[in-house]
Protein backbone atom coordinates (compact mmCIF):
# COMPACT_ATOMS: atom_id res chain seq x y z
CA UNK A 1 0.00 0.00 0.00
CA UNK A 2 2.78 2.29 0.74
CA UNK A 3 4.44 2.14 -2.31
CA UNK A 4 1.34 2.34 -3.99
CA UNK A 5 0.65 5.40 -2.45
CA UNK A 6 4.04 6.79 -3.47
CA UNK A 7 3.65 6.03 -7.01
CA UNK A 8 0.35 7.85 -7.14
CA UNK A 9 1.34 10.77 -5.22
CA UNK A 10 4.66 11.57 -5.16
CA UNK A 11 6.40 12.68 -8.21
CA UNK A 12 10.38 11.13 -8.41
CA UNK A 13 9.39 9.53 -5.27
CA UNK A 14 12.94 7.64 -5.34
CA UNK A 15 14.90 11.10 -5.06
CA UNK A 16 14.39 11.41 -1.44
CA UNK A 17 16.92 14.13 -1.57
CA UNK A 18 15.34 16.49 -3.51
CA UNK A 19 13.41 19.21 -0.96
CA UNK A 20 10.34 19.45 -3.21
CA UNK A 21 10.34 15.54 -2.97
CA UNK A 22 10.63 15.13 0.55
CA UNK A 23 7.85 17.94 1.06
CA UNK A 24 5.13 15.78 -1.11
CA UNK A 25 5.97 13.00 1.68
CA UNK A 26 5.33 14.72 4.17
CA UNK A 27 2.03 16.26 2.62
CA UNK A 28 1.06 12.92 1.61
CA UNK A 29 1.99 11.30 5.59
CA UNK A 30 -0.50 14.29 7.07
CA UNK A 31 -3.38 13.56 4.45
CA UNK A 32 -3.55 10.27 4.82
CA UNK A 33 -3.35 11.04 8.73
CA UNK A 34 -6.42 13.03 8.29
CA UNK A 35 -8.59 10.27 7.03
CA UNK A 36 -7.35 7.49 8.99
CA UNK A 37 -7.95 9.64 12.07
CA UNK A 38 -11.40 11.15 11.06
CA UNK A 39 -12.55 7.66 10.14
CA UNK A 40 -11.60 6.43 13.28
CA UNK A 41 -13.01 9.55 15.33
CA UNK A 42 -16.62 9.15 13.61
CA UNK A 43 -16.85 5.16 14.67
CA UNK A 44 -15.11 5.58 18.00
CA UNK A 45 -17.45 8.33 18.96
CA UNK A 46 -20.54 6.47 17.94
CA UNK A 47 -19.84 3.96 19.80
CA UNK A 48 -18.88 5.71 22.55
CA UNK A 49 -22.22 7.43 22.33
CA UNK A 50 -24.34 4.58 22.26
CA UNK A 51 -22.51 2.28 25.03
CA UNK A 52 -22.08 5.23 27.34
CA UNK A 53 -18.25 4.64 27.52
CA UNK A 54 -16.36 7.41 28.24
CA UNK A 55 -13.00 5.50 27.53
CA UNK A 56 -14.28 4.60 24.20
CA UNK A 57 -15.11 8.32 23.87
CA UNK A 58 -11.83 9.18 24.85
CA UNK A 59 -9.79 7.55 22.66
CA UNK A 60 -12.24 8.81 19.80
CA UNK A 61 -11.03 12.46 21.00
CA UNK A 62 -7.31 11.11 20.61
CA UNK A 63 -7.59 10.13 17.22
CA UNK A 64 -9.58 13.52 16.44
CA UNK A 65 -6.57 15.09 17.84
CA UNK A 66 -3.60 12.92 15.72
CA UNK A 67 -6.30 14.30 13.08
CA UNK A 68 -5.33 18.01 13.67
CA UNK A 69 -1.87 17.16 14.28
CA UNK A 70 -1.79 15.90 10.66
CA UNK A 71 -3.27 19.32 9.66
CA UNK A 72 -0.67 21.01 11.47
CA UNK A 73 1.89 18.55 10.08
CA UNK A 74 0.41 19.08 6.09
CA UNK A 75 0.44 22.61 7.20
CA UNK A 76 3.99 22.39 8.21
CA UNK A 77 5.58 20.63 5.24
CA UNK A 78 3.33 23.51 3.21
CA UNK A 79 5.01 26.62 5.07
CA UNK A 80 8.50 24.90 4.84
CA UNK A 81 8.56 25.15 0.83
CA UNK A 82 8.28 28.71 0.80
CA UNK A 83 11.69 29.94 -0.47
CA UNK A 84 14.16 32.15 1.29
CA UNK A 85 13.22 35.97 1.36
CA UNK A 86 14.68 39.33 2.92
CA UNK A 87 13.11 38.51 6.48
CA UNK A 88 14.06 34.59 6.61
CA UNK A 89 17.63 34.59 4.15
CA UNK A 90 17.99 31.00 5.39
CA UNK A 91 14.20 29.89 4.54
CA UNK A 92 11.51 28.35 6.44
CA UNK A 93 12.25 24.65 6.92
CA UNK A 94 11.78 25.81 10.64
CA UNK A 95 8.04 25.86 9.74
CA UNK A 96 8.30 21.67 10.94
CA UNK A 97 9.42 21.75 14.14
CA UNK A 98 6.55 24.80 14.60
CA UNK A 99 3.94 22.81 13.33
CA UNK A 100 5.32 19.52 15.86
CA UNK A 101 4.85 22.59 18.80
CA UNK A 102 1.40 23.69 18.00
CA UNK A 103 1.01 19.47 17.37
CA UNK A 104 2.16 18.95 20.55
CA UNK A 105 0.03 21.98 22.50
CA UNK A 106 -3.17 20.41 20.93
CA UNK A 107 -2.43 16.82 22.00
CA UNK A 108 -1.87 18.06 25.68
CA UNK A 109 -5.39 20.40 25.55
CA UNK A 110 -7.03 17.15 24.52
CA UNK A 111 -5.73 15.18 27.50
CA UNK A 112 -6.10 17.43 30.43
CA UNK A 113 -10.23 18.08 29.15
CA UNK A 114 -10.75 13.98 29.09
CA UNK A 115 -8.54 13.60 32.54
CA UNK A 116 -11.67 15.86 33.82
CA UNK A 117 -14.26 14.13 32.00
CA UNK A 118 -12.83 10.35 32.87
CA UNK A 119 -12.22 11.64 36.97
CA UNK A 120 -15.88 12.58 37.11
CA UNK A 121 -16.84 9.20 35.45
CA UNK A 122 -14.89 7.66 38.41
CA UNK A 123 -16.25 10.09 40.93
CA UNK A 124 -20.08 8.98 39.61
CA UNK A 125 -20.26 5.53 37.67
CA UNK A 126 -22.33 4.63 34.64
CA UNK A 127 -23.00 1.42 32.89
CA UNK A 128 -21.62 0.82 29.80
CA UNK A 129 -23.35 -1.00 27.04
CA UNK A 130 -21.29 -3.95 25.54
CA UNK A 131 -21.95 -4.93 22.13
CA UNK A 132 -20.15 -6.93 19.28
CA UNK A 133 -19.81 -3.39 17.49
CA UNK A 134 -17.53 -1.90 20.41
CA UNK A 135 -15.24 -4.93 19.69
CA UNK A 136 -15.39 -4.55 15.59
CA UNK A 137 -14.90 -0.86 15.86
CA UNK A 138 -11.67 -1.06 18.41
CA UNK A 139 -10.14 -4.19 16.45
CA UNK A 140 -10.47 -1.78 13.92
CA UNK A 141 -8.76 0.24 15.10
CA UNK A 142 -5.88 -0.99 16.22
CA UNK A 143 -4.94 -2.48 13.22
CA UNK A 144 -5.15 0.62 10.95
CA UNK A 145 -3.07 2.16 13.90
CA UNK A 146 -0.38 -0.68 13.69
CA UNK A 147 -0.33 0.07 9.68
CA UNK A 148 -0.12 3.83 10.12
CA UNK A 149 2.51 3.84 12.38
CA UNK A 150 4.50 1.39 9.90
CA UNK A 151 3.66 3.63 7.34
CA UNK A 152 4.69 6.73 9.08
CA UNK A 153 8.24 5.16 10.35
CA UNK A 154 9.11 4.38 6.76
CA UNK A 155 8.53 7.88 5.62
CA UNK A 156 10.21 9.49 8.36
CA UNK A 157 12.98 7.07 7.80
CA UNK A 158 12.93 7.51 3.86
CA UNK A 159 13.11 11.69 3.83
CA UNK A 160 14.98 11.64 7.78
CA UNK A 161 12.21 13.61 9.17
CA UNK A 162 11.68 13.77 13.19
CA UNK A 163 8.25 14.81 12.86
CA UNK A 164 7.06 11.88 10.55
CA UNK A 165 8.97 9.78 12.95
CA UNK A 166 6.90 11.41 16.42
CA UNK A 167 3.39 10.74 14.30
CA UNK A 168 4.37 7.02 13.85
CA UNK A 169 5.40 6.61 17.52
CA UNK A 170 2.00 8.40 18.08
CA UNK A 171 0.12 5.30 15.92
CA UNK A 172 1.93 3.06 17.87
CA UNK A 173 0.99 4.83 21.20
CA UNK A 174 -2.35 4.46 20.39
CA UNK A 175 -2.58 0.80 19.54
CA UNK A 176 -1.72 0.72 23.22
CA UNK A 177 -4.55 2.74 24.61
CA UNK A 178 -7.24 1.77 22.72
CA UNK A 179 -5.66 -2.12 23.25
CA UNK A 180 -6.39 -1.06 27.02
CA UNK A 181 -9.88 0.24 26.28
CA UNK A 182 -10.80 -2.96 24.68
CA UNK A 183 -9.79 -5.01 27.66
CA UNK A 184 -11.41 -2.85 29.84
CA UNK A 185 -14.54 -3.63 27.70
CA UNK A 186 -14.33 -6.85 27.91
CA UNK A 187 -12.68 -7.25 31.41
CA UNK A 188 -16.40 -5.43 32.69
CA UNK A 189 -18.16 -7.96 30.31
CA UNK A 190 -16.86 -10.92 32.16
CA UNK A 191 -16.46 -9.83 35.79
CA UNK A 192 -19.01 -6.59 36.21
CA UNK A 193 -15.92 -4.29 37.18
CA UNK A 194 -17.07 -0.62 36.29
CA UNK A 195 -12.94 0.20 34.95
CA UNK A 196 -14.37 2.62 32.48
CA UNK A 197 -13.08 5.70 34.31
CA UNK A 198 -9.66 4.70 34.95
CA UNK A 199 -9.53 3.19 31.90
CA UNK A 200 -10.39 6.59 30.29
CA UNK A 201 -8.34 8.48 32.99
CA UNK A 202 -5.10 6.19 31.40
CA UNK A 203 -5.68 6.98 28.25
CA UNK A 204 -6.04 10.40 29.37
CA UNK A 205 -2.68 10.56 30.88
CA UNK A 206 -1.17 8.39 28.19
CA UNK A 207 -2.11 11.35 26.02
CA UNK A 208 -0.60 13.79 28.08
CA UNK A 209 2.66 12.19 28.32
CA UNK A 210 2.64 11.61 24.64
CA UNK A 211 2.39 15.74 24.12
CA UNK A 212 5.14 16.44 26.62
CA UNK A 213 7.30 13.64 24.24
CA UNK A 214 6.18 15.72 21.16
CA UNK A 215 7.12 19.17 22.84
CA UNK A 216 10.32 18.14 23.80
CA UNK A 217 11.50 16.95 20.41
CA UNK A 218 10.18 20.18 18.64
CA UNK A 219 11.46 22.34 21.47
CA UNK A 220 14.99 21.12 21.26
CA UNK A 221 15.95 21.93 17.27
CA UNK A 222 14.21 24.94 18.14
CA UNK A 223 16.49 26.23 21.07
CA UNK A 224 19.75 24.86 19.26
CA UNK A 225 20.22 21.33 20.45
CA UNK A 226 23.76 19.20 20.13
CA UNK A 227 24.19 18.42 16.02
CA UNK A 228 23.70 14.54 14.66
CA UNK A 229 26.39 12.52 15.92
CA UNK A 230 26.80 10.96 12.70
CA UNK A 231 26.66 14.31 10.71
CA UNK A 232 29.81 15.07 12.60
CA UNK A 233 31.86 12.29 11.99
CA UNK A 234 30.70 12.35 8.59
CA UNK A 235 31.91 15.93 7.71
CA UNK A 236 34.92 15.49 10.23
CA UNK A 237 36.36 12.29 7.87
CA UNK A 238 35.39 13.88 4.95
CA UNK A 239 37.78 17.12 5.49
CA UNK A 240 40.14 14.90 6.17
CA UNK A 241 40.00 12.73 3.26
CA UNK A 242 42.39 15.55 2.32
CA UNK A 243 45.99 14.65 2.16
CA UNK A 244 46.67 18.24 3.10
CA UNK A 245 44.43 18.03 6.33
CA UNK A 246 46.35 18.01 9.48
CA UNK A 247 43.96 18.19 11.70
CA UNK A 248 40.03 19.42 12.40
CA UNK A 249 38.13 21.42 14.98
CA UNK A 250 35.62 23.98 16.08
CA UNK A 251 33.35 22.55 14.35
CA UNK A 252 29.59 24.03 14.33
CA UNK A 253 26.48 23.14 12.59
CA UNK A 254 23.56 24.99 13.07
CA UNK A 255 20.29 23.32 11.75
CA UNK A 256 17.33 25.70 10.26
CA UNK A 257 15.06 23.21 9.51
CA UNK A 258 14.94 19.77 8.23
CA UNK A 259 17.68 19.50 5.17
CA UNK A 260 18.41 23.21 5.79
CA UNK A 261 22.44 23.13 7.65
CA UNK A 262 25.20 25.40 7.82
CA UNK A 263 28.50 24.64 9.46
CA UNK A 264 31.28 26.51 9.96
CA UNK A 265 34.96 24.39 10.87
CA UNK A 266 38.64 25.21 11.25
CA UNK A 267 41.09 23.15 8.96
CA UNK A 268 44.71 22.68 9.99
CA UNK A 269 47.34 22.78 7.37
CA UNK A 270 50.82 22.72 6.97
CA UNK A 271 52.29 26.73 7.26
CA UNK A 272 54.42 26.08 4.31
CA UNK A 273 51.63 25.03 2.03
CA UNK A 274 50.96 27.62 -1.27
CA UNK A 275 48.27 29.87 -0.38
CA UNK A 276 46.28 29.41 -3.39
CA UNK A 277 46.72 25.90 -3.69
CA UNK A 278 45.28 25.78 0.00
CA UNK A 279 42.12 27.73 -1.03
CA UNK A 280 41.70 25.56 -3.68
CA UNK A 281 41.88 23.02 -1.68
CA UNK A 282 39.65 24.08 0.89
CA UNK A 283 37.34 25.40 -2.15
CA UNK A 284 36.62 21.94 -3.17
CA UNK A 285 36.15 20.60 0.75
CA UNK A 286 33.13 22.69 1.23
CA UNK A 287 31.60 22.11 -2.54
CA UNK A 288 32.48 18.49 -1.89
CA UNK A 289 30.37 18.02 1.94
CA UNK A 290 27.33 20.42 -0.01
CA UNK A 291 27.35 17.81 -2.31
CA UNK A 292 27.36 14.54 -0.62
CA UNK A 293 25.84 15.81 3.09
CA UNK A 294 24.15 18.43 2.24
CA UNK A 295 25.74 20.94 4.18
CA UNK A 296 26.90 24.68 3.53
CA UNK A 297 30.23 24.66 5.58
CA UNK A 298 32.50 27.61 5.71
CA UNK A 299 36.55 26.70 6.51
CA UNK A 300 38.65 28.59 8.56
CA UNK A 301 42.10 27.78 7.38
CA UNK A 302 44.55 27.42 10.47
CA UNK A 303 48.19 27.07 9.40
CA UNK A 304 50.25 25.25 11.35
CA UNK A 305 54.25 25.01 11.95
CA UNK A 306 55.39 21.63 11.71
CA UNK A 307 59.32 22.26 11.40
CA UNK A 308 60.17 23.65 14.70
CA UNK A 309 61.62 20.98 16.44
CA UNK A 310 61.10 22.51 20.02
CA UNK A 311 57.20 23.12 19.65
CA UNK A 312 56.80 19.29 18.57
CA UNK A 313 58.70 18.00 21.34
CA UNK A 314 56.41 20.62 23.81
CA UNK A 315 53.54 19.94 21.97
CA UNK A 316 53.71 16.39 22.38
CA UNK A 317 54.32 16.84 26.32
CA UNK A 318 51.63 18.92 26.96
CA UNK A 319 49.67 16.39 24.93
CA UNK A 320 50.76 13.59 27.12
CA UNK A 321 50.38 15.36 30.40
CA UNK A 322 46.72 16.18 29.56
CA UNK A 323 46.10 12.67 28.36
CA UNK A 324 47.29 11.17 31.95
CA UNK A 325 43.91 13.56 33.54
CA UNK A 326 41.50 12.47 31.18
CA UNK A 327 42.06 11.02 27.78
CA UNK A 328 39.39 13.43 26.76
CA UNK A 329 41.22 16.47 27.19
CA UNK A 330 42.56 17.18 23.79
CA UNK A 331 44.28 20.49 22.20
CA UNK A 332 44.45 22.15 18.90
CA UNK A 333 45.87 25.20 17.88
CA UNK A 334 48.90 25.03 19.37
CA UNK A 335 51.95 27.82 18.95
CA UNK A 336 54.92 29.39 20.92
CA UNK A 337 55.79 32.98 21.62
CA UNK A 338 59.39 32.90 22.77
CA UNK A 339 61.00 36.03 25.20
CA UNK A 340 63.86 36.60 27.13
CA UNK A 341 62.49 35.19 29.91
CA UNK A 342 60.01 32.74 29.52
CA UNK A 343 58.44 31.49 26.56
CA UNK A 344 54.27 31.28 25.99
CA UNK A 345 53.05 27.98 25.20
CA UNK A 346 49.38 28.55 23.65
CA UNK A 347 46.68 26.29 22.82
CA UNK A 348 43.48 25.66 23.06
CA UNK A 349 42.19 23.12 25.24
CA UNK A 350 39.08 21.05 24.61
CA UNK A 351 37.01 20.56 28.01
CA UNK A 352 34.16 17.96 28.71
CA UNK A 353 31.05 19.54 30.79
CA UNK A 354 31.84 17.54 33.65
CA UNK A 355 35.45 19.53 33.97
CA UNK A 356 34.40 22.74 33.90
CA UNK A 357 35.70 23.48 37.31
CA UNK A 358 39.01 22.23 36.77
CA UNK A 359 40.71 25.05 34.85
CA UNK A 360 42.74 26.27 36.97
CA UNK A 361 44.20 23.61 38.21
CA UNK A 362 44.90 21.79 34.49
CA UNK A 363 46.78 25.10 33.70
CA UNK A 364 48.86 25.13 37.00
CA UNK A 365 49.63 21.31 35.96
CA UNK A 366 50.92 21.83 32.52
CA UNK A 367 52.77 24.82 33.99
CA UNK A 368 54.42 22.80 36.67
CA UNK A 369 55.30 19.55 34.47
CA UNK A 370 56.84 21.93 31.95
CA UNK A 371 59.24 23.18 33.73
CA UNK A 372 61.49 20.33 33.95
CA UNK A 373 64.90 21.69 31.16
CA UNK A 374 65.57 24.81 32.61
CA UNK A 375 63.52 26.50 30.84
CA UNK A 376 60.39 28.81 31.92
CA UNK A 377 57.05 28.40 30.14
CA UNK A 378 53.83 30.14 30.91
CA UNK A 379 50.64 28.19 29.69
CA UNK A 380 48.05 30.19 27.79
CA UNK A 381 44.94 28.33 27.35
CA UNK A 382 41.38 29.02 25.93
CA UNK A 383 38.76 26.50 27.04
CA UNK A 384 36.88 24.99 23.93
CA UNK A 385 33.49 23.17 24.69
CA UNK A 386 32.71 19.90 24.07
CA UNK A 387 29.94 20.27 22.03
CA UNK A 388 32.15 21.61 19.48
CA UNK A 389 35.28 19.19 19.06
CA UNK A 390 33.79 15.53 20.23
CA UNK A 391 36.61 14.09 22.14
CA UNK A 392 36.68 10.66 20.34
CA UNK A 393 36.48 12.41 17.06
CA UNK A 394 39.46 11.24 14.48
CA UNK A 395 40.74 14.90 14.17
CA UNK A 396 40.81 14.98 17.97
CA UNK A 397 44.19 12.58 18.10
CA UNK A 398 47.84 14.94 18.88
CA UNK A 399 49.50 12.99 16.92
CA UNK A 400 47.86 14.18 13.96
CA UNK A 401 47.68 18.09 15.34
Amino acid sequence: MRGLLLRLFVKNYADTKDPAVRSQYGKLAGWVGIFCNILLFAGKLLVGTLCKSVSITADAFNNLSDASSSVVTLLGFKLSEKPADREHPYGHHRMEYLSGLCVAAMILLVGAELVKTSASRILHPEPVEFSLATVLVLVGSILLKLWMAGFNRKLGAAIDSAALSATAADSRNDVIATGAVLASCLIGKLTGASLDGWTGLLVALFILWSGIGVARDTINPLLGMAPDEHLVRAITQELLSHEKVLGVHDLMIHDYGPGRRFASAHVEMDYREDVLDAHECIDEMEREVRKTLGVELVIHYDPIVTDDEELSRIHTQVAEILQKVDPKLTVHDFRMVRGNRHTNVIFDLVLPFSMEDRKQELRELVERELQTDGKEYHAIITFDTQAFNAPDDPCDDPEKT
